[in-house]
């Protein structure tokens, strides 16, 4: 069974920096393209963020460019997010994903993601 497991949202003021986690489990971590998507208040699913099977290449939306960087231990089947300089606009629940950037063009579309975890950035 995938299990993906967020962690390390929470409230922070703007201009500073959360770091997420995401450990996997039941699948062949070190196999699959991974994402984060975000779900803002009243909004659908965004694309966030992928990262390719060994994380030699990375990909952003244009908004968390500069700001975002994705990570990924194949050793310890972990996805990682690290966010900075936060803006109130980044106000989501976090998800990781087993997908890749077909998710930029079809974030509703059918894969796993986890439970996520709410990132709050206040102004």
């Amino acid at each position: 069974e995938v299990q993906l497991v967020e962690s390390g949202g929470g409230l922070v003021q703007s201009g500073g920096s959360l770091r997420l986690s995401c450990a996997a489990s039941g699948f062949t971590f070190e196999n699959y393209d991974m994402s984060w998507v975000r779900q803002a208040p009243g909004k659908g699913l965004e694309w966030v963020s992928t990262i390719d099977r060994t994380g030699a290449n990375r990909y952003y939306t244009n908004s968390v460019k500069g700001r975002f960087t994705i990570s990924r231990d194949n050793a310890e089947d972990t996805l990682t997010l690290q966010l900075n300089n936060l803006k109130t606009d980044d106000t989501a629940v976090y998800y990781c994903a087993k997908t890749g950037t077909i998710t930029r063009y079809y974030p509703d579309g059918n894969y796993y993601r986890g439970q996520g975890t709410q990132v709050t950035v206040s102004s």
